[in-house]
């Protein structure tokens, strides 16, 4: 044997020993890729229950959503109708109420200064009749 194939030899060796190095973490990967597949195999089996409902709940949400969207259109129309009244009845009642309470107010006010005049008035009249029987 010359020193070339005892050369060749430790070269082979060498390379027998970095497959066999190489060759553990290529298996351990494959087993980690193995457990990833079933792993993401149950995880889509998993959501399938899952996605059908949340689907279920979106349409019931879907259907509370459309029930709303009437309750607050007619809302909408109650509040017109309830504004268009006010304005009405401000229009044809609002005037005229207006002026009567401020007739009443001052007929009211009116009628306290009378009788404070004629209060005043009768005060003055019994107080030299009162200095009169001293």
């Amino acid at each position: 044997m010359s020193a070339g194939q005892i050369a060749a030899l430790i070269a082979a060796g060498a390379f027998v020993l970095l497959v066999l190095l190489l060759a553990i973490p290529l298996l351990k990967l494959g087993r980690t890729l193995d457990e990833a597949t079933i792993a993401i195999r149950k995880a889509h089996e998993n959501s399938d229950p899952i996605l059908i409902g949340a689907n279920e709940t979106i349409t019931h949400v879907n259907t509370q959503l459309e029930r709303v969207d009437g309750i607050t259109s007619n809302a909408q129309a109650v509040s017109g109708n309830v504004s268009a009244l006010s304005s009405v009845f401000t229009a044809t009642l609002g005037g005229p109420l207006v002026k009567t309470a401020a007739l009443s107010y001052g007929i009211s006010k009116a009628i306290r200064a009378r009788r404070k005049k004629q209060e005043a008035k009768a005060s003055k009249a019994q107080r030299p009749a009162r200095r009169g029987k001293k």
